[in-house]
């Protein structure tokens, strides 16, 4: 059985899956890691660029002896396994970018970086990580995933947030996109706040082997608003 790879964005973690697990986890042993500086790897030291993300995750695989792979990676882990696709290209299988772009600096975007660069430094981790949570659902705070999500924000070492910024402002990918082979679906949420329409499609069009899927009534976390929706793509795409 080849294993799916989860790969969490900016100020996510492992937990964030849990809905996924019961529908997938049956057909593909499911790796889920929590980023450098996230979720349970808060003590871990934290990156400050989307490729050593992609070694650090690329290397946690090796350890656990899986060299071949199906990859998915959500919002900033869309940037971090797009260099995947580049630097591990014979390992990974199938391939999904999901609410993400082939940029960090994002036209449209609720708000620049350097914005929530200040707002962080303004506000502090624990008010920064419960608002930009708040950005991922159509309802914002009214969601029903929305307190699981703005706890897992919480638990974001204060170092990793402007450092995870800048891995975003100092990344852009699109010149290598025909250079992704993988079979690649891209997923996004109608009324997704921080990646905007331009950015799906430029991913869609700009592999060569890209499939889409838009779900309508959702912003940046259909996985958490719609995970019924969310899992029976990814479990389509992947048995296809």
């Amino acid at each position: 059985m080849i294993p799916l790879v989860m790969v969490h964005g900016f100020m996510g973690g492992r937990s964030q899956w849990d809905p996924q697990v019961p529908a997938l986890s049956p057909h593909y042993d499911l790796i889920t890691l929590d980023l450098p500086g996230f979720g349970r790897n808060a003590h871990l030291p934290v990156l400050d660029n989307i490729g050593g993300f992609a070694d650090w995750v690329i290397a946690q695989l090796r350890q656990q002896g899986v060299t071949r792979y199906h990859l998915l990676g959500h919002s900033m882990g869309g940037m971090i396994v797009q260099e995947m696709a580049r630097r591990d290209r014979e390992g990974i299988d199938r391939l999904i970018l999901y609410g993400t772009g082939s940029v960090g600096v994002l036209p449209g975007r609720f708000e620049t970086i350097d914005q929530s660069k200040r707002r962080a430094r303004e506000d502090g981790p624990i008010a920064t990580a419960r608002r930009i949570a708040a950005t991922w659902f159509l309802e914002r705070e009214k969601a029903a995933a929305y307190e699981a999500c703005a706890e897992i924000a919480e638990q974001s070492a204060p170092a990793a947030i402007p450092a995870g910024l800048d891995a975003m402002q100092g990344w852009a990918g699109s010149d290598f996109l025909p250079d992704i082979t993988s079979q690649t679906l891209v997923l996004w949420g109608d009324g997704d706040r921080t990646y905007p329409w331009d950015q799906t499609y430029t991913l869609w069009k700009g592999i060569p082997a890209a499939g889409l899927a838009v779900v309508p009534g959702c912003a940046h976390a259909v996985h958490l608003e719609k995970p019924q929706i969310f899992n029976q793509l990814v479990l389509d795409f992947l048995g296809s």
